[in-house]
């Protein structure tokens, strides 16, 4: 008995000194990769002052030298914020800390919101009359023209005094103790660091611009300043994108979409990705709030969805596109996923063959459309026509009303498909089309909605997630890396969440930043935004 007992003692001994090992094995590989980032943020730091310090030797140089220079720009934003991203990572595995007009017709102009404060400017009266020059005037009323002005930002430094008071009895130092910053070793105020974030992601303004006009409004921050800060930031809204990201995963049902997204690589471009999967139980009044979660690769292979759902199953409304494939399968763990289709990717098809205006402005006939298009078009309508009058509804009533109006319409539309595909051929756009539907049984996913109350008939929840994503194409142009697309995908899933449940994001952020420091981890949750009540002073400012 005894020998039992010790082969126990040296086995849990064992298995500490290996946790002990593992946890040790863990830390050093943190500060090795902070180590490796700060150096990367290095070299290329000093490689953009010196491509600079040439510019300003040899004069203006080419356009693509400058080009070249904004590259390097936007690829030290992104180390200098992944840097400070693995330090504080680093710090967090090494010591645990708490989560902290004319007659053109014009639209009627809203009037300025109440809230704004008045400025009362009084013209000098005058004392005698315009007309015969007499000085019996009397006031009988006034005009009042409003005149919507903007004040320049302005800047402030707070000056946090903590007084120290000594005790004559026992001459002990009593203070209280220095406030929290948003950031570990932070210097900037959450509403500043709510700007910096919400500028770079939800208006898409890199950070080498910003840097500029606060440069013209008096405040002088380096690129590299910023990017520390955003990169903090990331690591300190982690535990909200956390939850954000498991309240996605809990549902039944998801939106799933992507787009692309240029990532810089050697001598240019390469065309990356950006995922998305969207909760939004809204349309069959499901309840759960509407919430986002974006993910960034380098390219846009089958493992990229595999990896993002692997634990998930439920039905996915998504396109056509075959990388889904896998999680269709039967033998799949933890089961298959439902697939179900959208049609509006099927109406596009055909909408683009019978565009008449589409025709006129690209200077072909107006008659030189298909009629088969058109009248296919003109039966999908019809559907999205039953949607319209459901949306909202709950889950039974929707299916009662899909089975009583939609499903009709849905089997004359297959009988018809399929009748006029037999008096085409195969390349014929029109048919091309129609076997864009019925191609490798997709007309059981496409009809799915059929059977399921909460299933949407299109996927428009997701392109409207990455509606965004595509504005912003046009002003950065590119992600600088792919810790850069990374995080961009971490700041989309906060801001576009935010955004879905009607919550100004700026404002949230600001919000977030400033209590999230003094809270707990069971105390996240209250920052949500679907649970977010804002504070005193945020509701003051």
């Amino acid at each position: 008995m005894s020998e039992t007992a010790s082969e126990i003692a040296g086995l849990r001994a064992a298995l500490a000194a290996s946790e002990a090992r593992a946890e040790a094995a863990e830390s050093e590989l943190a500060q090795a990769r902070a180590v490796v980032s700060t150096s990367e943020a290095m070299i290329k730091h000093l490689r953009l002052e010196i491509a600079k310090l040439r510019r300003e030797q040899y004069g203006r140089s080419s356009e693509r030298r400058a080009r070249l220079i904004d590259q390097m720009e936007l690829q030290l934003e992104e180390l200098e914020a992944a840097a400070t991203e693995d330090e504080l990572v680093a710090e967090m595995v090494a010591r645990t800390t708490p989560v902290a007009g004319g007659q053109r017709r014009r639209p009627a102009r809203k009037p300025f919101p109440e809230h704004l404060p008045r400025e009362r400017v009084v013209i000098e009266a005058p004392t005698t009359c315009t007309c015969c020059g007499s000085d019996r005037i009397v006031k009988m009323g006034e005009d009042v023209t409003d005149t919507l002005e903007v004040i320049p930002r302005q800047w402030k430094v707070v000056q946090t005094v903590r007084e120290k008071f000594t005790c004559r009895h026992c001459e002990k130092i009593s203070q209280a103790p220095a406030p929290f910053h948003p950031t570990p070793r932070g210097w900037a105020g959450p509403n500043l660091l709510a700007t910096i974030l919400f500028e770079k992601f939800g208006q898409h303004q890199p950070l080498n611009r910003q840097a500029e006009r606060y440069t013209r409004e008096g405040v002088e921050l380096s690129l590299s300043t910023l990017a520390d800060q955003v990169g903090a930031c990331a690591a300190t809204l982690a535990p909200v994108h956390a939850l954000i990201r498991e309240h996605v995963l809990k549902a039944d049902r998801l939106h799933g979409d992507d787009t692309t997204v240029p990532l810089l690589a050697k001598g240019g471009t390469k065309t990356a990705r950006l995922w998305t999967y969207v909760r939004d139980d809204r349309p069959f009044a499901g309840g759960a709030p509407p919430a986002a979660l974006f993910h960034f690769s380098r390219d846009r292979e089958m493992a990229h969805p595999n990896r993002h759902l692997a634990d998930w199953q439920g039905v996915l409304q998504a396109d056509a596109y075959g990388g889904y494939n896998d999680l269709y399968r039967d033998d799949r763990d933890p089961g298959p996923v439902e697939s179900a289709l959208c049609w509006s990717h099927a109406r596009r098809k055909f909408f683009e063959l019978a565009d008449i205006k589409g025709n006129v402005r690209k200077g072909k006939p107006a008659h030189d459309i298909s009629p088969v298009a058109l009248e296919a078009v003109t039966r999908i309508d019809a559907l999205f026509d039953v949607e319209r009058q459901i949306n909202g509804l709950d889950d039974t009533s929707r299916l009662a009303a899909r089975q009583r109006l939609s499903r009709p319409l849905v089997e004359e539309l297959h009988d018809w498909m399929r009748a006029e595909r037999d008096t085409m051929s195969k390349h014929n756009p029109v048919a091309k089309a129609i076997a864009y539907v019925f191609k490798a049984d997709r007309w059981e996913a496409f009809t799915r909605f059929l059977e399921d109350g909460r299933i949407c008939i299109t996927n428009n929840a997701a392109e409207r997630a990455l509606r965004g994503v595509a504005l912003g194409r046009k002003s950065w142009l590119f992600a600088g890396s792919e810790r850069g697309g990374d995080r961009a995908a971490f700041m989309y899933s906060l801001i576009v969440t935010a955004k879905m449940n009607d919550i100004d994001p700026q404002a949230w952020l600001a919000d977030v930043l400033a209590r999230l420091p003094d809270m707990t981890a069971s105390q996240v949750p209250t920052l949500l935004p679907w649970n977010w009540k804002p504070s005193e002073v945020h509701q003051a400012a």
